[in-house]
């Protein structure tokens, strides 16, 4: 059976020209970038120039760019590193209720060590409100952390403008742009932004590899503590296969960003096109246009999102209902309840993330077996939700 993976937003196949150049280092180039001798300084030299290709796509310099072993790690190094560091000058927090777990949980782990978080609502489309958030800062905010494109649903915030208020106010400002990485503009100074996230899995890179870019004099401390690594801020051997996987993952994805960008948005809006039109009360999640290129999440009523991606499966289509994190958790999404869905309906929902490999035969299939699946489970589904509840979406 042929697999049509339509699930990119949870992380995608490591590409051939990463897997070849990450290949010499598992073996051959094994060192250790600490030690004294040539095989250190063989990786050593590898590691300097991963960090320079990344500083290189952020418009940065390598010294501002901090490896990791994840997009989670390097929120959450952002974020405890950050208002740790900075206590003295504040202990007031702000971000937004459909922030990634990564977010909301060090928030969460933060309040209890006596900082104080501000969680701005959104609108139904799951943006946030410059006003609002101008609105939220006090004299004592020192960090403001917003998403730049949600994983869920694909809406993209409008960065630049809201970091422009955080300097405004003299306000540090962080954003997870773990999904923007392969498809948006990455640039930090013309974002604004003084720190961000990336990690690889989600352009065509190896798992377990990330990336904290933390602007020169932004004071921050380790979470992790050990042999002071990555110039004292994350210790730990250097994954040097990893690294240089996800630098060469970036420079391609940002290269071939346009172009791939325009085949998708195409694909995208057929897509959604389609299950709009031939599945009878179904509604689009996030912004209609404002949203990522590879994006496409649904709310199907009357039929449960699990049962979807299951039958799905049985298809050979990859597809998910929303996070690939909280997947196994049976409360529905926080992100849905945050843009307005009760929870009844936020159980409905499905996401398409499509990539590389998406083609319009693909969609064709797709959208066919799930038409002929939704209408069999609506049959036999207890659930008949009065579609009042979706007025003005």
């Amino acid at each position: 059976m042929k697999i049509i993976y339509l699930d990119n937003a949870a992380t995608t196949p490591t590409s051939p020209e990463v897997v070849k150049a990450m290949a010499p280092f598992w073996s051959e180039k094994y060192g250790n970038p600490g030690s004294l001798h040539a095989k250190g300084f063989e990786a050593r030299a590898a590691l300097d120039k991963a960090r320079e290709i990344a500083g290189n796509r952020l418009n940065c310099a390598a010294s501002e760019i901090i490896f990791t072993g994840s997009g989670t790690e390097s929120a959450n190094l952002a974020l405890f590193g950050f208002c740790r560091k900075n206590r003295q000058k504040g202990n007031h927090i702000i971000t937004q209720r459909t922030e990634h777990h990564a977010v909301l949980d060090s928030c969460a782990a933060l309040e209890k060590e006596g900082y104080s978080v501000t969680y701005l609502d959104v609108d139904k489309h799951g943006l946030v409100c410059k006003e609002q958030l101008e609105r939220a800062i006090r004299k004592e905010t020192i960090l403001i952390t917003i998403m730049y494109a949600n994983n869920e649903i694909g809406t993209v915030q409008d960065i630049r403008g809201l970091a422009e208020t955080a300097r405004k106010h003299n306000v540090v400002f962080h954003t997870d742009a773990c999904q923007a990485g392969g498809s948006l503009d990455i640039d930090v100074k013309n974002l604004g932004v003084d720190l961000m996230t990336l990690n690889g899995s989600k352009i065509y890179g190896p798992k377990g590899t990330g990336l904290l870019y933390v602007r020169s004099g932004i004071k921050i401390q380790p979470v992790i503590y050990g042999g002071g690594q990555e110039n004292g801020l994350r210790s730990g051997t250097e994954n040097v296969a990893g690294v240089v996987g996800f630098a060469t993952a970036l420079e391609l994805a940002q290269k071939e960003r346009e172009k791939e960008s325009k085949r998708l948005a195409a694909l995208r809006d057929y897509l959604i096109s389609k299950v709009l039109k031939e599945i009878s009360r179904t509604y689009l999640n996030g912004h209609p246009t404002q949203r990522l290129p590879n994006n496409a999440s649904f709310t199907i009523l009357d039929v449960e999102g699990e049962s979807m991606i299951l039958r799905l499966s049985e298809k050979g289509i990859c597809a998910s209902t929303g996070s690939a994190c909280t997947s196994r958790s049976l409360e529905p999404s926080h992100v849905l309840q945050a843009i307005g869905l009760p929870k009844e309906v936020a159980h409905g929902s499905l996401r398409f993330s499509l990539g590389k490999g998406t083609t319009k035969a693909d969609i064709d299939y797709t959208v066919k077996e799930l038409k002929r699946i939704v209408e069999e489970l609506r049959k036999i589904s207890p659930i008949k939700i009065n579609e009042s509840v979706m007025k003005g979406r």
